[in-house]
């Protein structure tokens, strides 16, 4: 069974993935759009997430095999995905995959570096390809700019309706193209920002909690 679902908050997926388990579904493995699950017997199971990225194979194993060693199977995720999920398999084990606040909260900036990373490299493709006109910023302020019909805006009645209907795909595409670079850069912008607060809010509650 697939699930599509995307979160920004770590404990919400956390918490989600295992009301799954407790319905009877168990996670297998993560992808770019969702997540996978096999039916089985319901359980507490305890489910837990890092966010880390690797260069090396080796170092990818043996980050697995301390957590391993720690009574944490790894469930899913590869060197380079970044999203790394844990099920809890020693039941005297500790609840929490993390063995201080700073570990927690580091996973939150590294996904906020990798947002604002992304961010970062549309920025130049977005710059070049106004430069050279093919995407004109005009359109935002203008957005009849879209529509290449000569005297449309002129038209009437009937007229007007045939010529605007038969441009508007046209007019559409064109539009999310040029807006296609903005609206990922502002995405993943955001996501940065969110992942940043909530990194801050773990760094927070480690203080309150002295």
């Amino acid at each position: 069974m697939k699930k599509y679902k995307f979160f920004t908050n770590f404990d919400e997926e956390e918490n989600w993935l295992n009301d799954m388990a407790r319905q009877g579904y168990r996670f297998t493995k993560k992808t770019s759009f969702g997540y996978e699950f096999e039916p089985e017997k319901p359980e507490n199971a305890t489910i837990k997430m890092d966010y880390r990225t690797f260069k090396k194979r080796e170092d990818f194993e043996d980050y697995c095999a301390l957590f391993e060693d720690s009574g944490w199977e790894h469930i899913t995720g590869t060197k380079s995905s970044g999203y790394q999920y844990f099920k809890k398999a020693d039941k005297q084990g500790s609840e929490e995959i993390f063995s201080d606040v700073d570990s927690k909260a580091g996973r939150y900036k590294r996904l906020s570096d990798m947002w604002a990373t992304l961010a970062c490299s549309f920025i130049p493709i977005l710059a070049a390809l106004i430069s050279t006109d093919a995407i004109d910023p005009g359109v935002l302020l203008d957005p009849k700019s879209l529509y290449y019909t000569p005297g449309l805006w002129d038209l009437n009645g009937a007229a007007f309706w045939r010529g605007f209907l038969f441009e508007t795909p046209f007019a559409l595409f064109r539009g999310f193209f040029w807006l296609i670079f903005p609206v990922m850069i502002m995405t993943y912008l955001y996501f940065a920002f969110k992942a940043n607060k909530q990194y801050k809010k773990t760094q927070e509650d480690k203080i309150t909690r002295k």
